[in-house]
């Protein structure tokens, strides 16, 4: 192909193989990126905001509220006592990291959405787990809602997680993952 040369019309883009560092270089820069947004946007609702204080930035559907979960997703064990969720959360969210790194390992070149994927949870997984070592609970601010119903409140890191799970499930779902 000569320079200049894009794919013929219908080819699939061809990745050449990289070298095992770039691909960990990706992962830092990704995961690194999730992290400090997630801990700085954080640091700033536990700095500017009271808790269960709210500021409407659309009045109907969306505001910037201060809440802390204790739980998991949806409040997930939100009731137990704070030593069965800080053994509960802190073993799952270890687990889930070290589940991901091995995902991102075996991910092959040719697979980096799938790789991004990988990042955004990762990076998403390790922000909330911050938040669990330094609190015993997350900091969640994005509350979305219509009239009186509020999907429940998320961070930085809840999105970057949600957005990695989707992309993993259109691989999964196209049939493009890798062997």
């Amino acid at each position: 192909m000569k320079r200049g040369d894009g794919p013929k019309q219908g080819a699939s883009p061809v990745f050449e193989p990289e070298p095992p560092w770039v691909k960990y270089r990706r992962l830092g820069w990704i995961a690194g990126s999730v992290i400090l947004l997630d801990q700085i946007t954080k640091w700033i609702i536990l700095e500017r905001l009271d808790l269960y204080h709210a500021i409407p930035v659309v009045p109907g559907l969306f505001n910037i509220t201060h809440v802390q979960n204790p739980g998991g997703a949806f409040g997930f064990l939100a009731q137990q006592s704070p030593v069965v969720r800080g053994i509960v959360f802190l073993l799952m969210s270890f687990l889930a990291v070290c589940l991901i790194f091995w995902f991102y390992r075996k991910t092959p070149s040719t697979h980096r959405w799938l790789a991004v994927g990988f990042a955004l949870i990762f990076g998403g997984a390790i922000g909330n787990l911050i938040d669990r070592v330094r609190f015993g609970r997350v900091v969640d601010f994005l509350d979305f809602y219509i009239g009186t119903w509020h999907w429940p409140a998320f961070n930085v890191a809840d999105s970057a997680i949600t957005t990695g799970i989707a992309i993993f499930l259109l691989y999964v779902v196209s049939g493009r993952m890798p062997e």
